[in-house]
C-alpha cells in the first residue's frame, strides 16, 4: 500500500484529524463545518450535493475516497440516506465505522479493487478522489455501471496540482473522457469560489498557529500554510495556474 499516491501521508493525516483539537477548530472555522477536510471541500460545496439526493425511501449514496465518513454522516443526517464509502486509509475507515455504525457500510480499499452491484446507487460522490484512479476511462465505466437509472455522479475536480492545468473548462481530462464515451454531464467553474476559500483557509490557519504548535502538530500547520501559498497572489495570477470545477454526470 505504501507506494499508493499519498498513502502514508493520509494514514498520518487521519490519525492527526482524530486527535487534534486545533485541526477540528480550524476546519469548523475555515470550511464552515468539521469534516476533517484536507483541501477544498467547504460547506458551500458540500451543500451543493444535497439537491442531487432523491427525496424518497431507500436512497443509497456512495462516497469514493470517503475519509473518516464525516461528510457522509452529514448527508445522512440531512436526508436519511443509507451511506456507503470506501477509502484506502485504514485509519480513516476505522474512524468512519466507529462514528457511523448504523445505516452505513464502509470498506478499506482502492479504486479499481473494490466493486459494487450493478445499478446500486442513487448518487455517487467523488470529492477530489477521481485523480487516484489508475485508469480513468475504465473507472468511469465502472461508476456508470454502479449508478441507478436516473442517478447522478457528483465530482469535485481540481486542476493545477495532482492534475495538470488545461486551457479551459472544455479541455479537462475528465470532460474529454466523458465526451468520448457519449456520457451526459454539466460543469460549473468554481475557481473564484475556491480562491476565496483558500484565502480564508490561510487566515484561519494563521489564527490557530499557536494551538497547533502546543499540540505538537506544527508540521500540519506548516502544511496548511503551504497548501494556500499559491492563493497568496491576485486571482488573475491564481487562475492561470489553478482551476476548480463541479461535474454532474448522468
Amino acid at each position: 500500500m505504501a507506494e499508493l499516491l499519498f498513502y502514508n501521508e493520509y494514514e498520518q493525516f487521519y490519525k492527526m484529524a482524530n486527535e487534534s483539537r486545533a485541526f477540528r477548530s480550524f476546519c469548523k472555522e475555515a470550511y464552515g463545518e468539521d469534516f476533517s477536510q484536507d483541501g477544498f471541500s467547504d460547506i458551500n460545496q458540500i451543500n451543493r450535493i444535497l439537491k442531487y439526493i432523491p427525496h424518497k425511501k431507500d436512497v443509497s449514496i456512495l462516497d469514493v475516497g470517503c475519509g473518516n465518513g464525516k461528510m457522509l454522516g452529514y448527508l445522512h443526517e440531512k436526508t436519511n440516506a443509507f451511506i456507503y464509502g470506501f477509502d484506502y486509509s485504514s485509519n480513516a475507515i476505522n474512524e468512519a465505522k466507529s462514528l457511523y455504525p448504523n445505516n452505513s457500510e464502509f470498506k478499506c480499499g482502492c479504486i479499481g479493487e473494490l466493486d459494487y452491484p450493478k445499478e446500486y446507487f442513487d448518487l455517487i460522490i467523488l470529492m477530489d478522489s477521481i485523480y487516484f484512479a489508475p485508469d480513468l476511462s475504465s473507472f468511469v465505466d465502472q461508476l456508470m455501471d454502479w449508478l441507478k437509472p436516473g442517478g447522478k455522479i457528483f465530482v469535485a475536480y481540481q486542476e493545477g496540482d495532482v492534475i495538470p492545468k488545461t486551457e479551459n473548462i472544455n479541455t479537462t481530462i475528465l470532460g474529454k473522457t466523458l465526451k468520448d464515451k457519449g456520457i451526459s454531464f454539466i460543469m460549473e467553474d468554481i475557481t473564484r469560489e475556491s480562491y476565496d476559500m483558500l484565502l480564508k483557509k490561510r487566515e484561519v490557519a494563521l489564527k490557530y498557529e499557536k494551538m497547533f504548535i502546543e499540540e505538537g502538530n506544527e508540521e500540519w500547520y506548516n502544511l496548511l500554510i503551504w497548501q494556500t501559498d499559491y492563493a497568496n497572489v491576485s486571482f488573475e495570477e491564481f487562475s492561470k495556474k489553478m482551476a476548480r470545477y463541479i461535474f454532474i454526470i448522468e
